[in-house]
């Protein structure tokens, strides 16, 4: 194997190693912001969006 396909195949390896932690970092984190939105929810804490709330001062 030349260098030059070890270093293109290293550099490959890296993107998709960076590539698949990245994707693994955002699934995660989508767990935690639907798990905090669940527990506003459950608190009576409403999007200001949601016509059908009640207004807080």
């Amino acid at each position: 194997m030349s260098a030059h396909a070890l270093y293109v195949s290293a550099a490959y390896g890296i993107t998709a190693i960076v590539l698949a932690g990245l994707i693994g970092w955002i699934l995660l984190d989508q767990r935690a912001r639907k798990r905090e939105l669940a527990e506003l929810d459950a608190a009576g804490v409403r999007r200001r969006s949601d016509k059908g709330g009640t207004a807080k001062p």
